[in-house]
């Protein structure tokens, strides 16, 4: 990026990005028709909302349903990951939360494959390193979930320069072989 945004002030995000797995492991994505990251895929996902005073966890269970029809318990999903992003675009920073759901979901679980936010598709893992995805998700977020699998991690990407700079603050795998 050649803006210099080293004294700008940008509003700040807070959203969640939630991942679903069907039984066969493939992954539930976004092929996303309105911005931010219009074109590319991601996730489901959307913004809390402060006003109500809403919880990421509630944000998390709002949006799989808003977006896919599928109501998930609290009991269903686990917070996976934290991400902050300064300046991402030159835009905003973002606060991220990445929730999976801990049960698979059935292809049929699904109200509507087609919604103004885009398509929802089933893809194996290794098909989404193939998709056109913003570079925090390809570079950086896509490659934590792989190591932390199963457990947890906290990451701060720094978006004001090229390339970006990124660092783990926290984070450990599950322990679980099985």
């Amino acid at each position: 990026m050649s803006t210099d945004l080293t004294n700008t002030s940008l509003p700040y995000r807070i959203a969640v990005l939630c991942y679903l797995r069907d039984s066969e492991s493939r992954m539930l994505m976004l092929h996303r028709a309105k911005p931010p990251n219009k074109g590319m895929y991601s996730p489901i996902g959307g913004k809390l909302e402060p006003a109500t005073g809403e919880s990421p966890h509630g944000c998390a269970i709002r949006e799989t349903f808003e977006e896919t029809g599928i109501v998930v318990a609290p009991g269903e999903i686990r917070l996976m990951g934290m991400v902050s992003e300064t300046a991402y675009e030159g835009e905003c920073h973002w606060l991220l939360f990445l929730f999976e759901v801990t049960r698979a979901i059935a292809h049929d679980e699904i109200a509507n494959y087609e919604m103004n936010e885009g398509t929802l598709e089933w893809l194996k893992r290794t098909e989404i390193d193939q998709l056109t995805l913003p570079t925090t998700d390809r570079d950086i977020i896509w490659p934590l979930i792989n190591q932390y699998e199963g457990g947890y991690f906290a990451c701060h990407i720094d978006c004001r320069t090229e390339p970006m700079t990124w660092n783990v603050l926290e984070g450990w795998a599950s322990t679980n072989t099985s």
